[in-house]
């Protein structure tokens, strides 16, 4: 696989400030014809580049981020996830199913936020020769399992498990955005995804570790295979390779516009993405572009990243002011959903996939999360003791199990910790200990609370936290927390003990 040169030109970090610098001083200054901004897009039109001026590029940067973050962490993922053998996040090539036999821990470093509550089977789908059939097996019920299907603009295009299609076995088609053709038999349910790639994340409850092997047992009975082969017919002709331009999420940042335009070639465009991709164009990125966006002058290029700054600063306040704000808990506001859900909302996308990348939608999945105590204070755990109690008969509503996961509050990614505990959730608490009241208190702190509470202790970083709440599968009676932000029963709030 090639390797590709990063967007920004080879260089000293203090010659890129400085570009930076320069652009931001030319946007408060004059524009005369004959200055910097002048003959820098002066400089572009000689070089034949047809590119839209240094302030307009800006602008374009700017939309081009907030549309394009959440195709292009997806495709970082895939990269690591799919293609690259020596990513050291490789699950398995396209169309073949990976069941791990473990949770997340601190070395998982390809999503952010991950989640640690139970096992996954990763099926990352090409689905350009033919649709591909997911089968599942029959679930005790009291067992949690979903498998979601998420395309590559970030859309949950389809649910299997105990919420939507219940505990029996049953067998599913994900088709491409082209493809056309009936339900055949024995086929439950089509589902329609909206580019050719996308990846099906399954999840499947861990009630305790020596429930392991009851895991693998259901993870086994989750099986892929092409349409043709489920329908004992020949395979039609196999989708020409790619050469993936090379991603790694930790890359995005630095190479974002590069990955932008390798991304865009994997999903479609539409009336409804027509006009920011033709806009990208403009600026040799993506699909339909008549030059590379590496030709560009210096200037547009700073104007660039001071586009995608201000983007990412837009991201960053929309999650940071999203959803209600219940006893230091931000409630609603960033969560999964379909295409209509966001509805071309690409400010709302950016900043659900930022908050964390392939969330669920609310109805499988709701997820308080929040930075701050219940006095609204940023949480420092390498200062400040804290805990959290849910009252008796006040723990939160849900049909299948609820957990609390700490991150490191600035990589958003689990942390090494002494007892290798990176979360506390429903299946823990009879080893947990009460409160004469019968409340439950956990203790959220970088040192062990001691052994007489170390069964409530949720261990936190040397550092800022972050903390989510997962109820899966959320109850719809009161008490609930649906819909988001808006239902009966509200997170209590953390409270800092030293």
């Amino acid at each position: 696989m090639k390797q590709t040169k990063s967007v920004i030109p080879h260089g000293t970090l203090a010659r890129r400030l400085v570009a930076v610098a320069l652009t931001t001083t030319l946007f408060v200054g004059c524009n005369k014809q004959g200055d910097t901004v002048s003959s820098a897009e002066e400089a572009d039109k000689k070089a034949g580049i047809a590119a839209p001026g240094i302030e307009e590029t800006k602008a374009i940067a700017e939309e081009g981020f907030i549309y394009g973050l959440p195709i292009v962490m997806n495709y970082a993922v895939m990269n690591e996830f799919s293609v690259d053998k020596n990513s050291g996040q490789f699950k398995a090539p396209f169309n073949v199913l990976n069941s791990e036999a473990r949770v997340a821990t601190y070395k998982d470093t390809a999503v952010v936020t991950p989640n640690s509550d139970t096992p996954y089977s990763f099926l990352w789908l090409d689905l350009r020769s033919e649709p591909m059939v997911i089968s599942v097996p029959a679930v005790e019920k009291d067992r949690y399992y979903s498998v979601q299907l998420i395309d590559g603009n970030t859309y949950n295009y389809g649910y299997i498990g105990n919420r939507s299609t219940g505990t029996e076995a049953g067998k599913y088609l994900a088709v491409g955005p082209d493809w056309k053709g009936d339900k055949p038999a024995g086929i439950d349910k089509v589902f329609r995804s909206s580019t050719p790639f996308g990846v099906t994340l399954f999840r499947t409850q861990l009630f305790n570790p020596a429930d392991m092997p009851n895991v693998v047992k259901v993870q086994a009975g989750f099986k892929a295979q092409p349409l043709s082969a489920f329908l004992n017919q020949p395979a039609p002709p196999a989708a020409p390779e790619i050469d993936f331009i090379p991603a790694t999420t930790k890359g995005i940042k630095k190479n974002f516009y590069e990955y932008l335009d390798a991304a865009l070639a994997t999903v479609p465009e539409t009336p409804e993405n027509k006009p920011v991709r033709e806009k990208l164009a403009s600026i040799g990125i993506g699909p339909g572009k008549s030059f590379d966006f590496k030709d560009l002058s210096d200037e547009h290029k700073a104007a660039v990243l001071l586009g995608m700054k201000e983007g990412d600063d837009k991201v960053k306040a929309f999650i940071a002011g999203a959803g209600k704000d219940q006893n230091g808990w931000q409630v609603g506001g960033v969560s999964g959903g379909d295409h209509a859900y966001y509805n071309n909302d690409w400010l709302k996308r950016a900043a659900t996939a930022s908050a964390g990348l392939y969330a669920n939608d609310a109805a499988e999945a709701t997820y308080p999360l929040t930075r701050k105590d219940a006095d609204g204070e940023e949480l420092d755990t390498s200062k400040h003791n804290y805990t959290l109690t849910f009252d008796e008969g006040k723990l939160p509503p849900v049909n299948a199990f609820w957990s609390v996961t700490m991150y490191d509050g600035k990589s958003q990614l689990l942390i090494e910790n002494p007892i290798e505990r990176y979360l506390i959730n429903s299946p823990m608490l009879p080893d947990m200990k009460k409160n004469d009241d019968g409340s439950v208190t956990l203790y959220i702190q970088k040192e062990s609370p001691g052994a007489d509470k170390e069964s409530n202790w949720l261990p936190a970083p040397n550092d800022t936290a972050y903390l989510v709440m997962r109820l899966y599968w959320p109850k719809t009676e009161a008490p609930s927390i649906l819909p988001p932000g808006e239902g009966t029963w509200q997170p209590p709030g953390i409270v800092k003990t030293n």
